[in-house]
């Protein structure tokens, strides 16, 4: 992992990726909606625990986006495993692919290289999840070095809704 550690309450490092749908995503930007984003990090196609996570986050998307929250997926892989991730959990969130070792160190995330070549072909990031308010600003962020380490999604939808409904600080911020 980088020595670099985001903080609760700063900005988030807005990173640029592409999108399974041929998009460039600029995932964190402020906004001018008012809409706060979940962006969850996961390992890869050749991860069993991701295939089920975003099945979760998958079955979430509407009540996320009924609280004014959009979802974006993202990993290390390439466009054909991105694909692959897509066909295999017929998903329809937005997921993005072709995370550098540089974003994921400025995301402050482990990386972990392959056990072996049948698992994958290049180093990929640990699990990550990060809500960020309408101002880029960091609300909750979890980083785990293990893929058994993951917050529940329905949690964090809840949280997400504590946080909006009383007006809720950013926590962790005492230094």
């Amino acid at each position: 992992m980088s020595s670099h550690k985001l903080a609760a309450g700063s900005p988030f490092p807005v990173i640029t990726v592409p999108s399974v749908n041929g998009e460039q995503m600029s995932v964190g930007a402020p906004n001018d909606k008012d809409r706060w984003t979940l962006v969850v990090v996961y390992r890869g196609r050749h991860c069993p625990l991701c295939v089920k996570y975003l099945d979760s986050l998958e079955s979430l998307l509407s009540d996320f986006d009924a609280v004014n929250t959009d979802v974006v997926a993202v990993s290390g892989d390439g466009l054909e495993k991105a694909k692959e991730q897509v066909k295999l959990g017929n998903l329809t969130l937005p997921l993005a692919y072709d995370l550098s070792i540089e974003q994921m160190k400025s995301l402050g995330l482990y990386i972990s290289n392959p056990r072996s070549p049948e698992e994958t072909d290049q180093p990929f990031p640990e699990p990550g999840l990060f809500v960020i308010r309408p101002d880029g600003t960091i609300q909750i962020l979890d980083i785990s070095n293990a893929p058994f380490s993951r917050p529940d999604l329905s949690s964090i939808l809840r949280g997400i809704t504590f946080i909006q409904e009383k007006g809720y600080p950013v926590r962790g911020t005492y230094s």
